[in-house]
């Protein structure tokens, strides 16, 4: 980078204030009138007809989401300006604004005419003389900066290719951590344009090192989808996967910030009903769960469920005699099959099935010349009775997945029978008691269960015929009187039942086979082969955004190498993008963690550092080992007070596992305390590693618990730092 290649202006300050002034003031009126909408609303009270009270709340939702979208959007509503060569201006900002007589006053960011605000370079400047950043703090311009895109312009000045906005985008960079992520909508760089403003088609894989931006990338493309395609994704959703709740809780702001509120945000457990918080498994039992192959050990379970008696069952209804025949079962089975439904589904055809069988016998033993009356007679009390209820029963046995799961890792004879194709030794890493909990690693084998067995069949919502419902709508806002703020197609969609107003995470929630337009996934490199089939399942279109860096892969069932993990699932559905440049960690800190992860063997991506930080690095040796705890404490107390000297920031402790509790009891106040593992994704302002060499026993934990910070890091050891470490 270079100093040199911007033009700070500060002249342009009073100017650029009166345009922000004027933006602010119709995000006012808009908030204005549509709070008097909803009072009116919500001051109509609830009477009238069961249709006038579905137009009202109608009118309600959508008003409430408008002054939601206008609250979350409040802050730097405009940060940009495009000056073209064409003479026009635009003004960009987080959602798009025009006056009362539609002229534009504010461009959204998604919107194609924004494009070059991220895209253009001086090589390329797509028509733009001049880019614009504008930096705010609440409603008052503090800077301007320019990048002059005029060819010859930029050879006067001696300039040369740079990071847009370079001022704005390091000062972002530079302010402290608040403990949840921050949008970066008005400093996108052209790299990460690109991966944002993707095709929605296919699986797009986005591989960059730490402090990318990949994860800052993959939210502003879920808003970005939604605003292109939301008559697609606006139904059906945008599922977003995180590796942790804490992790969701460091960005749950980020799309809400960028005007949407379409997307449900979860971890993999939250897809699975029924489940509380599960534990940590193995690394080696966790290997072996998520293999492909354990999809066909829980068919296998699923099947043994369906059973066939060891010998004919004779019982007597009404003195007659009755015989559950083995070969009546099978046939039964596969009639029951044939349908292809899930298990617990399937169960109703064979009871049916059987209980049609055994009737034939009963009216066969009376003779040809029974009544149809007398056969409905018979077959309601063989339904009736208990042996033989038990009995069909037991061929055909009702299982929740849980129950499934636990049956089949706690009962050696079924673990033998559905996992043949293991190894002794490796049935013996999945056996476990009755009692034991539940696991993360259990999580997509118990998705894979509840696929095979299914739910208990509900009542599918009557369709409804969509033209009359917008026709209806487009009355309903002539005889109120259209506002502009909502449009027909809105009324029509929220005027309809109130379970299908509910909000799509509410709906999701309750339908396991519920499937969404668009898939994101964070940390996506410990994916097991066999979470992959649970999220495949959830978007059939196969259309994901998935964003990694296998250098940090710590799951023994995860990716080290993108093609072998997508080609399987994706086929040729699916293309790779990289980021390169390293905004967030300082250019020391990260040379250190690149030249450690290439002295352990990771698959490293090469990453240039944009930042600069003096003295971003240091060492503390102690002398015992038992002394690393007390001193990686006492560092983390002076960093905090470093930080509040330079207006607050965010400080953490990285330990091994076996002092973490430890570390955690006497740490200062305001002092994260975790392992490596669990600092995946998040970043803090000074980071302080426990025993480097501890830590990094697993190598790509130690290169997460490196990248973390984004001013200081201090490594706290004994004896020798890990390969590739040298004190600054």
């Amino acid at each position: 980078m270079h100093d040199e290649s911007t033009v700070t202006a500060r002249p342009g300050l009073d100017a650029e204030q009166r345009v922000v002034d004027t933006v602010y003031a119709r995000l006012d009126d808009l908030r204005d009138e549509t709070n008097r909408r909803l009072a009116e609303v919500r001051r109509s009270g609830p009477s009238g007809s069961p249709q006038n009270r579905s137009e009202r709340d109608a009118f309600a939702s959508l008003y409430e989401d408008r002054i939601a979208q206008f609250d979350a959007v409040e802050d730097r509503l405009c940060f940009g300006r495009l000056d073209m060569a064409s003479g026009e201006r635009l003004y960009v900002g987080r959602i798009g604004l025009s006056d009362d007589d539609h002229v534009p006053l504010l461009t959204d960011w998604r919107a194609p005419a924004a494009t070059p605000f991220y895209a253009a370079t001086a090589a390329h400047p797509s028509g733009v003389v001049n880019r614009r950043h504008l930096t705010t703090r609440g409603r008052t311009v503090t800077a301007v900066e320019d990048d002059v895109l005029d060819v010859e312009a930029l050879r006067a000045l001696g300039q040369h290719d740079s990071l847009a906005g370079e001022g704005a985008l390091l000062a972002a960079l530079d302010a402290r951590r608040t403990g949840r992520m921050g949008d970066i909508v008005a400093t996108i760089q052209s790299e990460q344009d690109a991966v944002i403003r993707a095709p929605l088609q296919g699986a797009l894989v986005v591989q960059g090192g730490p402090g990318t931006g990949k994860t800052a990338v993959a939210l502003h493309r879920a808003a970005y989808l939604l605003y292109h395609h939301r008559d697609l994704l606006e139904r059906r959703g945008v599922l977003l996967i995180g590796p942790s709740a804490s992790f969701l809780r460091y960005i749950d702001q980020v799309l809400p910030s960028l005007g949407e509120t379409g997307a449900v945000s979860t971890t993999l457990a939250g897809l699975v009903r029924g489940i509380g918080p599960a534990v940590r498994e193995d690394d080696d039992v966790a290997g072996l769960k998520g293999r492909a192959d354990m999809a066909g050990v829980i068919r296998a379970a699923v099947r043994e469920r369906q059973r066939i008696p060891r010998k004919d069952q004779e019982f007597r209804i009404d003195g007659r005699p009755v015989v559950l025949k083995r070969s009546d079962v099978r046939e039964a089975q596969a009639r029951a099959r044939r349908d292809g439904k899930p298990h617990n589904e399937a169960r109703a055809a064979f009871a049916k099935e059987m209980i049609n069988r055994l009737s034939r016998q009963v009216a066969d033993y009376l003779g040809p010349e029974i009544e149809e009356a007398d056969r409905r007679e018979i077959a309601r009390d063989l339904r009736e009775d208990r042996d033989i209820r038990i009995a069909i029963n037991l061929c055909w046995l009702p299982v929740t997945p849980v129950a499934l799961l636990r049956d089949l890792l706690s009962k050696r004879h079924i673990l033998d029978a559905c996992a043949a194709r293991l190894s002794v030794a490796e049935r013996e890493l999945l056996f476990r008691s009755a009692d034991s909990a539940l696991t993360d690693a259990d999580v997509p084998l118990l998705d894979e269960a509840a696929e095979l067995l299914g739910d208990l069949p509900q009542a599918a919502s009557p369709k409804q015929d969509r033209k009359a419902e917008l026709r209806y709508a487009k009355e309903v806002l002539a005889n109120v009187g259209g506002d502009g703020l909502v449009t027909a197609e809105m009324l029509a969609d929220r005027m309809r039942a109130p379970a299908l107003r509910r909000s799509i995470a509410e709906r999701a929630s309750e339908d396991r086979s519920w499937t969404y337009g668009h898939v994101v996934v964070d940390e996506a490199q410990e994916l097991s082969p066999m979470a992959w089939r649970m999220l495949l399942r959830r978007c059939p279109s196969r259309s994901f955004t998935i964003v990694g860096d296998v250098a940090q892969t710590s799951s023994p069932a995860g990716t080290r190498w993108w093609p072998e993990t997508m080609d399987p699932q994706f086929q040729a559905g699916w293309t790779l993008r990289e980021l390169t440049v390293s905004y967030r960690i300082p250019a020391a800190v990260a040379q250190a963690a690149q030249s450690f992860a290439r002295a352990a063997g990771l698959p490293v991506s090469d990453i240039s550092a944009a930042r600069e930080v003096a003295d971003a690095m240091s060492t503390i040796a102690v002398a015992r080992a038992s002394d690393v705890a007390a001193r990686a404490i006492a560092a983390a107390a002076d960093e905090s007070v470093a930080l509040a000297e330079r207006g607050g920031g965010l400080v953490a402790i990285i330990a091994p596992l076996d002092i973490v509790e430890k570390v955690a009891a006497t740490a200062p106040s305001g002092v994260e305390v975790l392992v490596a593992r669990d600092a995946k994704g998040l970043e803090y302002d000074a980071v302080v590693v426990a025993d480097p060499a501890a830590v990094g026993h697993v190598p790509q934990d130690l290169y997460v618990a490196l990248t973390r910070p984004t001013r200081r890091l201090v490594l706290v050891h004994s004896g020798c730092l890990p390969a590739g470490l040298s004190a600054p």
